[in-house]
């Protein structure tokens, strides 16, 4: 009776060290994921050198933007010959003396704010970094990557769907009618509003992947919100495109859609 008892002694003795003391390998991932969470302590910095660090990345962005947009001077006429291209038989007038040159700065300083995009990134990107715990590092790259192709991607279907289609049906309205004889400072506010804002609009899945991996959105309730996404894109649409023409306010109301789903589709992929 009496080894009956140490028996079973011995054997919930044994089962509490199991429980109580878990295997070296959990333990190992389980501080593996501590250290993902934790925030870097490479560099600690008060108020205010975070100001002044905040003060020279701003520096060295507009320094960037001002070395691209004198770049792109130098060849803002090759620049606007090409962003005239969709505008097929269509004459373009200086209504006013320098109207061309102000123009030619205007496009400048856009293509310069394109050409310097990158640096900006990376000025943005070192001043939150220090900040940012591991594994928020990891997404980093992706998101960078991402954005550019996105930004860039939305660029060219603006300049090769949506301008050509809303030049189509203003032209097309006129024709007859009026002579098709435009502003060059009026038509080149319509193309670069356009191009930007179209280029902002894709980055909607970067936006949607950036807010499931920290927890504030999940795919289940961005896929609920359809309805409102739908009648949203539809309100975007009229209110980015500069023309009133319902077919370039659908294409882009249906791209913005296209991206989004999309961005569920990835978010889904990731397991959010």
């Amino acid at each position: 009776m009496t080894s009956e008892v140490d028996t079973d002694l011995q054997s919930n003795s044994e089962l509490s060290t199991a429980l109580w003391s878990p295997d070296p390998d959990l333990n190992d991932e389980l501080d593996k994921l501590d250290e993902l969470d934790e925030l870097s302590a490479d560099l600690e910095m008060s108020f205010f050198d975070h100001l002044e660090e905040l003060r020279l990345r701003i520096f060295y962005g507009i320094l960037a933007v001002a070395i691209g947009a004198i770049g792109c001077f130098v060849y803002a006429k090759q620049i606007v010959q090409v962003l005239e291209i969709p505008a097929v038989g269509i004459k373009f007038l200086q209504l006013a003396p320098g109207e061309y040159f102000f123009v030619s700065v205007k496009v400048a300083g856009y293509c310069g704010l394109l050409v310097a995009s990158p640096v900006i990134l990376y000025q943005i990107i070192q001043f939150v970094l220090p900040g940012l715990t591991r594994r928020e590092r990891q997404l980093v790259l992706p998101v960078v990557i991402g954005s550019s192709v996105l930004f860039v991607g939305g660029i060219a279907f603006a300049y090769y769907a949506l301008i050509p289609a809303a030049l189509n049906f203003l032209i097309g309205y006129g024709e007859n009618v009026v002579e098709q004889a435009w502003s060059i400072d009026r038509y080149f506010e319509f193309v670069l509003v356009l191009l930007f804002a179209t280029g902002l609009l894709f980055e909607l899945p970067v936006v949607q992947i950036l807010l499931s991996l920290l927890g504030i959105l999940s795919s289940e309730v961005m896929l609920s919100g359809w309805k409102s996404v739908v009648v949203g894109s539809m309100v975007v649409g009229a209110i980015v495109t500069p023309s009133t023409d319902p077919l370039t306010q659908s294409l882009l109301a249906g791209a913005v859609l296209a991206l989004y789903f999309g961005g569920i589709g990835v978010v889904k992929l990731l397991g959010k």
